[in-house]
């Protein structure tokens, strides 16, 4: 076992080692349960996938070097690469880890499926994966084939739940396979010590190289501890004992971040810090089902009323007043900022127009709000805040709002069971795709995801449209006329696009956020560490 000592990032003979804290713990190293961030990150580190995402979300080639589409968008051939090794393992003969063929890509999407894994990424292939949709062709050759056309596949076969498993050691260890992962990663399992520690180290095998035909990863080890006190993490940060962290304390923000999102200058070369898009929205949504009891006595049922209170609400003083600048006004459209179809840039959203808020409201019978009834805001107790706020400046235009916090469990029951009509809701992309956002809008979807019951012909026949289109630039724009539809019809109000804050060492270099919030540490490495 390699012993790693408790501070800075140089150790006994040079090893570089990167360390971060993970507060949740680390529950799984299956792929097939890689539900959450605390699970997909070390994940990432120990396997591959068919496919990867590049800094601006596009797909790129990993273990498969290229693929075909049939001309019916139902048959994806990949062609994989030849110089790909599992780790070793004892799982095999001899504990040599052995060539990576089709065959183990076939195996470890269908073991997605296997309703005996009961993983909890099942769902990415349901209704869209063709009976025996998963076939190698021959060692090098990979065939999947759909129902009926799907473009956003591809990005699917990004997903941490599609990484490539080795069936000898998911065969030998069983349900322990989660402690004894097997991949063909830039990293390996080397240590687990429940509560306590986890250390990856190199592959020593690992087949990708940089750009100068040098191995990767750079990195000689991982050390991943689980302190879950996030004061403590700051801490540790500052005494150079993690490389990074992901996000601040409450308690340390406003003392390293100024209200425009900036370093203090005090901080400044003595830590980095680096912003992202990240793929969340922050909305309001509104119930639209003309049916439901609810929606048939409240006054959102009027689109003017809705778009008033859009109208009425500052975004960039919420974002400056409640979180540091963290994040983007949403001036555009519900997909946010980072996707490369720009709909957050080139949607006309809402912007801060209190004029405009009067005016539609005269406009329905209700000038200056008189006579308006009140509305009721349902959130949860982390969005109390940007709750308070929105009621506030709705109340400066004659809109009364009335805030109601429950638990958070209890929102996504009332939203699902269509029992809000007015509430505080959040989007993480589950696949970086703009589809992804779509879909909340699609009216042969329930809720989820589609919690507001939006129904619109119209952006029906450019959902089926848009899943039909291979050419990304057409795709693209189908995207944004459907997301302009919506923002016309407001059955949601985009508060804000969320981003990644990473604070990093200053001598950590080649390790950026993205807009999945991942951690990717194969490029990462260590200049003239301090110790």
């Amino acid at each position: 076992m390699a012993v790693f000592m408790a501070c800075g990032h140089r150790k006994s003979g040079d090893l570089q080692v990167f360390y971060y804290n993970e507060a949740r713990g680390i529950a799984t190293l299956d792929p097939a349960f890689a539900k959450s961030q605390s699970v997909m990150w070390p994940i990432h580190q120990i396997f591959n996938t068919l496919v990867v995402l590049d800094s601006n979300l596009n797909v790129q080639p990993s273990l498969a070097l290229s693929w075909d589409i049939s001309q019916d968008n139902l048959t994806y051939t990949f062609h994989l690469r030849q110089d790909v090794y599992f780790q070793d393992d004892p799982a095999f003969a001899g504990g040599k880890g052995r060539k990576m063929t089709a065959s183990d890509v076939a195996y470890s999407l269908n073991r997605i499926t296997d309703s005996k894994t009961a993983s909890t990424g099942a769902w990415i292939f349901n209704g869209r994966i063709a009976a025996g949709g998963f076939k190698a062709i021959n060692d090098s050759t990979f065939e999947l084939k759909l129902i009926r056309p799907f473009h956003p596949i591809l990005n699917i076969l990004s997903m941490d739940y599609t990484s490539i498993v080795a069936p000898e050691a998911v065969e030998k260890y069983g349900k322990d396979f989660g402690r004894h992962p097997c991949g063909t990663g830039p990293f390996q399992l080397q240590y687990w010590d429940e509560g306590q520690n986890l250390v990856l180290r190199k592959n020593p095998a690992y087949w990708e190289k940089d750009s100068a035909g040098k191995k990767l990863p750079y990195l000689d080890a991982v050390s991943i501890g689980f302190n879950s006190n996030k004061a403590t993490e700051f801490l540790k940060f500052r005494q150079h004992k993690l490389s990074f962290i992901n996000d601040i304390d409450p308690s340390f923000k406003d003392e390293v971040i100024s209200k425009s999102g900036a370093l203090r200058a005090k901080w400044q070369g003595v830590i980095h810090m680096q912003k992202h898009p990240y793929l969340n929205v922050e909305y309001l949504g509104i119930l639209m089902d003309p049916e439901n009891p609810l929606v048939k006595n409240s006054p959102l049922k009027d689109k003017r009323i809705r778009q008033a209170i859009a109208y009425s609400i500052p975004k960039k003083q919420l974002m400056m007043y409640l979180r540091n600048s963290i994040g983007l006004p949403a001036t555009g459209g519900f997909v946010p900022a980072g996707m490369p179809s720009k709909n957050a840039q080139r949607v006309k959203g809402f912007r801060y127009d209190p004029e405009k808020s009067l005016t539609l409201l005269k406009e329905a019978g209700y000038p200056g709000g008189k006579g308006l009834p009140t509305v009721i805001l349902s959130t949860a107790p982390e969005n109390a805040d940007i709750a308070s706020f929105i009621a506030r400046q709705a109340e400066s235009v004659g809109i009364r709002i009335q805030v109601e916090v429950s638990q958070k469990s209890m929102i996504l029951q009332q939203t699902a069971k269509s029992e809000a009509v007015f509430f505080i809701g959040t989007w993480i992309a589950d696949y970086p795709d703009p589809e992804n956002y779509m879909a909340v809008f699609n009216s042969k979807n329930p809720a989820p995801p589609n919690y507001t019951r939006f129904n619109d012909k119209t952006f029906d026949k450019l959902y089926n449209a848009s899943l039909l289109e291979n050419n990304d630039s057409i795709r693209y724009s189908l995207y944004r006329k459907m997301d302009q539809l919506v923002m016309d019809e407001t059955p949601v109000i985009p508060v804000y696009y969320d981003e990644v804050i990473w604070l990093t060492q200053p001598e950590l270099h080649g390790f950026k956020p993205n807009a999945l919030n991942m951690v990717q540490l194969k490029h990462a490495y260590f200049v003239n560490p301090k110790n």
